[in-house]
């Protein structure tokens, strides 16, 4: 057995290599043989030993040495502190060129005036510079180039590309916080003559944002700043930086918007260039991400190919995905592609997009597009649009060749490239049941879809990072992915997006900035529960997840503000209907949160009037949806941010503080039983809905949750066993009917094939998670997004409960778990892993006949309960686990409300 420790990160991202802060964080992992308490640290920062570390820890270990400077490079290595033992395979990563250190000028392009945002051109920014001679002492050893922008960039050096992110410096909120990004470019340099360029579009700076594509209002100037350092074998340096040296000149790229689409015309002949504009733009100080970058993941060929009309092509990539097209043969010179994207065929085998467009009560539907172009110039060119991205699995490819023949279309020629964030796969899953297989791939390929970056609601109509979305999502992203630094700098955004009062902003980055528009219309909308105590719930679960006090300390002071303008809502302002009802509120009601806007469950199944059409409230009354007490979902939260305010105050050594939100929260749950609770244990809203929050949030008395859990099952019986969740509590139905002794209905909803459920979507060839459960209707319409992840939060059930995989109570970092599958009708094995902060935990378990064996490889420092449908139980420990008992159910394991 190799005792040797492996898998040392650091916690930061980097495109081709790591790159830090001044003190970053060491992680490792150990074989599960190693029973070693302490470790001993090696490492070189330019090549200079440091002296030997101890450390008792092997998970975010503090920087042991003095603080680095700008563009040192660490090499490190790790061993467990005995006698003879091995030393780690080395480990590498860079310092980044910290703020203070930049001597670059931030440059601008001259603009054409009056184009209007999301019809801006790119713009080429360039300088020239002579390398003389490279041979002997004047070979270039390294050059580095370190850039970022107000704006998307790419950057290349004598006309080939830098590093591998794209849509570089990333989504932020640009007037707090800014990445820069660091590149070898080593071998592009070439003796004598180089050109650097930079290509510098809109993007999240600057483009359009959200469903209604209004402009971003983080600044209406692009910028650039740029470092190329060079190092030669004599030990000299040069450093080459954007100044007012630098050239400005339009791109060949002269449309570029993210979420419009891009257009290249290699026919326009290249323009004069003119000197930049210097230092005419204000930026935050330059900072490293923690978050891995974007990139093109994988390409994918068109899986049909076929001719609508003439000049018109359908093609089908099989996959709906983020990413946009490639094409190598653009066709003769002056041959012009136009490339419509979409997730949806028609009846009639055409695109269509129409269910992606726009819709506010009483205003002309914003029509949806995302639209490419491409012109051939006279040389061979690949079209390859990295300055927009889209949702889609389908493209419209249409050829215009005016006065010329048409230029045929090469099925080989056309490429989907998958563009998403780089995250570390983390888990999987795979039992005999190949309709939950497929829903586990369209789930997964959901989240992925909506990772560009930050995590948005959908790749296609908004792409805004809602929050609300990814508090519902977070404990099954970190079930498939390695997502804390992903996280980690979104939680960024949202503390800088916090307006404040203390409210956290429905979106982050909120390119909007409703943090300075206090009396938009949209701000009445915004403090929503299950919105913003994203803020609390997602640092809560990464660390559960990953073990890192961090992401709670650096999110405290935005979590405390949060509770505390919602308790301050709660005791100030009452709804309507209670004032009506009664002038003088009781003493409880100061605790009751109804009194301002709540998004409430969103996108519950939707009823259908006497004529068939679907009802959506939303559209159909919006004053008395937007004015209905939603006060049980606005209190639930409020108890439930409160008490895990108190968890992570003891977590951080706050003991005061951790007794006053305990307290409280115990105050919150007593005021939501008091308004919503009845006598008979069924609540006031009496919904499935209610009724699955009320038991995960652990709100009932021990004496009401039979009821309640009988009530859940009465209503999904009346609902034909369907489910009647929405966007916050879908993911906790099918565990809620686990703890309560309903696997059987637990099942029958996973295994239902008619909608709303998962299994309708598969059925219909999803190939991603839909927005709405009527996502393609029985007509072959669609509704909604897609591509949404939100209900593919049953990953997570398939996991804990089909696998059988789950962290136990009150552990941390998957150092105690549980092993307990719930065996499905017709389901024989099962099989999966999860990628622990300690090791590969394994777990399949088989049917054979009577009995069920489970196998299970268990990771250092962790312990493990097994426990058999019959009851029976086993304790192990780190290494391999194997062992057989009945397969007759004894008693369904609990699962305890969180």
């Amino acid at each position: 057995m190799d005792h040797t420790p492996y898998g040392l990160t650091v916690d930061s991202g980097g495109d081709q290599f790591p790159v830090t802060g001044p003190a970053p964080r060491l992680s490792w992992k150990v074989d599960a043989g190693i029973p070693a308490k302490a470790f001993e640290l090696e490492a070189t920062v330019d090549g200079v030993a440091q002296p030997l570390a101890s450390t008792g820890r092997r998970l975010f270990v503090p920087w042991p040495w003095a603080e680095l400077r700008s563009r040192q490079r660490v090499t490190w290595r790790v061993r467990a502190a005995e006698t003879a033992a091995d030393w780690s395979a080395w480990s590498c990563f860079e310092a980044g060129l910290f703020d203070a250190d930049w001597t670059a000028s931030w440059i601008s392009p001259v603009e054409e005036e009056g184009k209007p945002y999301g019809q801006r051109p790119a713009h080429i920014l360039a300088t020239d510079f002579d390398c003389g001679e490279l041979s002997g002492t004047r070979e270039v050893t390294s050059a580095r180039l370190y850039a970022t922008a107000l704006g998307v960039y790419t950057a290349a050096i004598n006309g080939k590309r830098a590093g591998t992110a794209e849509l570089s410096p990333g989504s932020t909120s640009y007037d707090r916080t800014l990445y820069a990004q660091a590149a070898d470019v080593t071998p592009l340099i070439q003796a004598g003559r180089n050109r650097m360029e930079i290509e510098l579009s809109d993007g999240w700076y600057r483009g359009q944002v959200g469903a209604f594509r209004h402009p971003a209002q983080w600044g209406t100037k692009l910028g650039a700043r740029a470092e190329l350092h060079l190092e030669f074998a004599d030990g000299s340096r040069r450093v080459i930086g954007t100044d007012g040296t630098w050239t400005s000149a339009p791109s060949p790229t002269t449309r570029a918007d993210l979420m419009e689409g891009q257009t290249v015309d290699f026919t326009v002949p290249s323009a004069a260039p003119s000197v930049v504009l210097v230092d005419e733009v204000t930026a935050p100080g330059i900072e490293w991400s923690p978050a891995p970058p974007v990139k093109v993941i994988a390409s994918r060929p068109a899986e049909s190919l076929h001719e609508l009309r003439p000049g018109v092509w359908i093609a089908d990539f099989g996959q709906n995905a983020s990413g946009w097209i490639r094409l190598d043969d653009l066709g003769p010179a002056g041959t012009r592609t136009v490339i419509d994207y979409g997730e949806h065929l028609g009846p009639d085998g055409d695109l269509s997009t129409s269910h992606l467009d726009s819709h506010r009560p009483g205003e002309p539907a914003r029509i949806f597009s995302q639209r490419d172009e491409v012109s051939a110039g006279e040389e061979r060119a690949v079209f390859e649009p990295r300055h927009t991205v889209h949702g889609f699995q389908y493209a419209r490819i249409t050829r215009d060749a005016t006065g010329m023949d048409l230029a045929p279309l090469d099925h080989a020629g056309v490429t989907m490239q998958v563009v998403h964030s780089d995250l570390p796969q983390t888990g999987d899953f795979s039992c005999s049941d190949a309709d939950l297989n497929a829903l586990y791939r369209i789930g997964e390929w959901s989240f992925l879809g909506n990772a560009v970056d930050v995590p948005t609601d959908c790749p296609t109509r908004e792409r805004l990072a809602w929050t609300g979305d990814y508090q519902v999502f977070i404990s099954t992203a970190t079930r498939l992915r390695d997502v804390l630094g992903f996280s980690r700098k979104w939680l960024r955004s949202v503390r800088d997006d916090q307006l404040e009062d203390g409210r956290i902003a429905n979106f982050s980055p909120d390119g909007r900035m409703i943090k300075n528009h206090v009396d938009d219309q949209f701000a009445m909308m915004t403090g929503s529960a299950g919105w913003g105590d994203a803020i609390v719930a997602v640092p809560w679960e990464l660390y559960e997840a990953y073990g890192d006090e961090a992401v709670l300390a650096e999110n405290w002071d935005a979590m405390v503000r949060w509770v505390q303008w919602a308790l301050e809502m709660a005791r100030t302002i009452r709804h309507h209907e209670r004032v009506k009802a009664s002038a003088t509120p009781e003493p409880y009601e100061q605790y009751l949160w109804d009194g301002t806007f709540h998004w409430g469950e969103w996108t519950e199944p939707k009823k259908r009037a006497v004529d068939g059409r679907l009802i959506d409230p939303v559209q159909d009354n919006p004053m008395a949806w937007f004015m209905e007490d939603k006060g049980e979902v606005g209190t639930a939260y409020l108890y439930r941010s409160a008490a895990t305010l108190g968890r992570i105050a003891e977590v951080l050594g706050q003991p005061e503080d951790a007794a006053k939100y305990s307290d409280i929260a115990e105050s919150v749950r007593d005021a939501w039983r008091l308004a919503y609770l009845r006598d008979d244990g069924t609540t006031a809203a009496d919904t499935q809905a209610s009724y699955v929050r009320a038991l995960s949030f652990g709100l009932l008395p021990m004496e009401s949750r039979s009821r309640a859990a009988d009530r859940l099952v009465e209503l999904i019986r009346e609902a034909g066993t369907h489910l009647g969740t929405g966007f916050l509590s879908t993911g906790d139905l099918l565990p809620v009917l686990v703890e309560a002794g309903r696997l059987d209905v637990a099942h029958e909803l996973l295994f239902q094939r008619t909608a709303p459920s998962w299994l309708s979507m598969v059925d219909k060839g999803a190939t991603t998670i839909w927005e709405s459960w009527e996502g393609i209707d029985e007509h072959g319409h669609a509704q909604d997004s897609l591509n949404h992840y939100s209900k593919a939060t049953v990953l997570r059930f398939l996991h804990e409960h089909t696998l059988g995989l789950r962290q136990a109570a009150r552990s941390i970092a998957w150092r105690s778990i549980v092993i307990a599958p719930t065996l499905a009708p017709g389901i024989t094995w099962a099989k999966g892993t999860h990628e622990s902060p300690y090791g590969t935990i394994r777990v399949h378990w088989q049917l054979d006949g009577e009995t069920l064996r489970i196998d299970a490889d268990i990771p250092a420092e962790t312990e493990a309960r097994i426990v058999f449908p019959d009851g029976s139980e086993h304790h192990a420990g780190p290494g391999r686990f194997r062992a057989s008992a009945p397969a007759s159910i004894h008693e369904p394991e609990a699962v305890p409300a969180t």
